[in-house]
């Protein structure tokens, strides 16, 4: 038995504000143990449950967060930018029975601790073929396509309640409860920790591989806070615009979706200016 952990790193135990995520701040610096205690307890509870390899996959900013030297000696740890998957990388293989979410978040527009899809900012909103999308659920589209369940997501209370909508079956761990977009109500990285292990082992259970259904097409559309944006994301082929401040694309599978999401996210950034955005 495989596991694929996507490892986000906003929603990890007592991370509520942008410093603690931002890669080379002090903050940073400390919230790398906690992501990496909650990546580790994951990782422990699907050994406890039985999994023969597990894989994590680094899925924040420049995806060289984690601890490497920290986790369990029996994981493996894909880190670095530049993937075909970008966050889910690795499920494409064919190999893998289960995927857990852990440190995941809300989407863009939405409640949520550090709540955002892709971009920290700019993004005001996601939607696949209509309804509001956070990474959790464009992700498990994703992962859909290869037949492979989402079985364990980690986050604030709101991302659980999210997860219930895109992986109904999946095992949810609250490490923190929501209070506005920068605060929570936090438990300790022990508590958590525990909580987390427990959750996986129960987890692997549901790591059974099943035959995928066609889902596709797929249409995404993005909503921007600047309209410049949106003129700028109409250079990638077949997004097109859908408003003022909107564009959409379509695509016949997620694989080609997500990829060309990426693709709008990475010419969108680097349209947006220092002070106007």
């Amino acid at each position: 038995m495989k596991i694929l952990i996507s490892a986000d790193m906003e929603g990890a135990t007592g991370v509520t504000w942008p410093a603690d995520v931002l890669p080379g701040t002090p903050q940073w610096e400390r919230c790398r143990s906690l992501f990496t205690s909650d990546v580790n307890a994951a990782v422990l509870g699907f050994y406890d449950g039985g999994a023969d390899r597990v894989v994590i996959n680094e899925a924040h900013w420049t995806m060289r967060n984690l601890l490497l030297e920290r986790l369990d000696a029996r994981a493996e740890m894909l880190t670095g930018r530049h993937k075909a998957l970008s966050m889910v990388e690795g499920v494409q293989r064919g190999d893998v029975d289960g995927v857990a979410f852990v440190g995941y978040h809300t989407g863009a527009g939405s409640e949520g601790v550090l709540a955002h899809t892709y971009l920290a900012n700019s993004i005001t909103g996601v939607w696949l073929n209509g309804t509001r999308a956070s990474e959790g659920l464009l992700n498990a589209h994703v992962v859909a396509e290869y037949g492979v369940p989402v079985i364990l997501v980690t986050g604030d209370d709101l991302t659980c309640v999210d997860a219930a909508g895109y992986a109904p079956q999946a095992v949810t761990v609250a490490v923190k409860d929501h209070v506005s977009r920068y605060a929570a109500v936090c438990r300790t990285p022990a508590r958590t920790a525990a909580d987390i292990r427990a959750a996986a082992k129960e987890a692997t259970a549901l790591a059974v591989r099943y035959e995928p259904a066609p889902g596709g097409p797929y249409t995404v559309e993005l909503e921007f806070d600047a309209e410049h944006l949106a003129m700028s994301a109409t250079v990638v082929p077949g997004v097109r615009r859908s408003g003022e401040r909107r564009v959409a694309y379509t695509s016949a599978t997620m694989y080609e979706g997500i990829r060309s999401f990426k693709a709008v996210t990475t010419v969108v950034s680097a349209a947006v200016e220092e002070q106007y955005g």
